[in-house]
């Protein structure tokens, strides 16, 4: 028997996919979270083959809690199941040890075949994100740009929204008269987002935003 841990913020979500694990005899789900936290807790407390994760729920996310569930509990399969199958979400999933990442919006037989899968110590990914995994990987798009996001995500967000321009041809005067701030206030930002991207000048910070997709090729 593969005992699961469903995790995802919508009841009725939950009991969809409970209902449909249910048609499998040799799948029982032990255990459900309306969050991120519940998720570790439970995994902790039922350590379950595999633990289906929602990506966007309150409190700590889908992401955060794979993380964490594969440092507390190694033994527990992780699979993503999401309605977001956007490139990012598909490179961290996976950089954080899950071994799946299913659609909602797929077939339901392919969720049951998902937890088969890693529960056996195979991956498994839907078609339509394998698709995308091997036509983005083919020049490490996908890889760079999910790097390129993690380095902006670092960045506070008044800095991130006082000094978004940094990386166009603009000066910090010509910034600060179209947001409305001090001149200072938009050199100090500057200062902030090269330090934390770790870079040394805009260009090298609007090629991060560009990798990262908030703008278009620098220039």
């Amino acid at each position: 028997m593969i005992r699961v841990l469903l995790a995802d913020d919508e009841a009725m979500i939950r009991a969809g996919v409970k209902a449909i694990l249910a048609a499998d005899t040799g799948i029982e789900v032990v255990a459900e979270a309306a969050n991120g936290r519940e998720a570790i807790e439970q995994a902790l407390a039922h350590r379950p083959a595999v633990a289906l994760l929602d990506i966007r729920m309150p409190q700590l996310d889908g992401l955060a809690a794979a993380a964490e569930i594969r440092r507390a509990v190694p033994d527990t399969a992780i699979v993503m199941l999401t309605t977001f199958g956007e490139d990012d979400y598909i490179a961290r999933a996976l950089g954080e040890g899950a071994s799946g990442f299913l659609l909602k919006s797929g077939d339901p037989r392919e969720l049951i075949a998902g937890v088969h899968a890693v529960a056996a110590g195979a991956a498994y990914l839907s078609p339509q994100v394998a698709h995308r995994v091997i036509s983005e990987l083919r020049d490490g798009r996908m890889s760079r740009g999910a790097a390129a996001r993690d380095r902006i995500d670092a960045v506070p967000d008044p800095q991130r929204r006082g000094g978004g321009r940094a990386g166009g041809r603009r000066s910090n005067a010509e910034i600060a008269r179209r947001l409305y701030l001090v001149e200072g206030t938009v050199k100090s930002y500057v200062s902030t987002i090269l330090t934390r991207l770790d870079v040394r000048n805009r260009v090298q910070a609007a090629i991060i935003a560009y990798e990262a997709g908030l703008v278009d090729a620098p220039r």
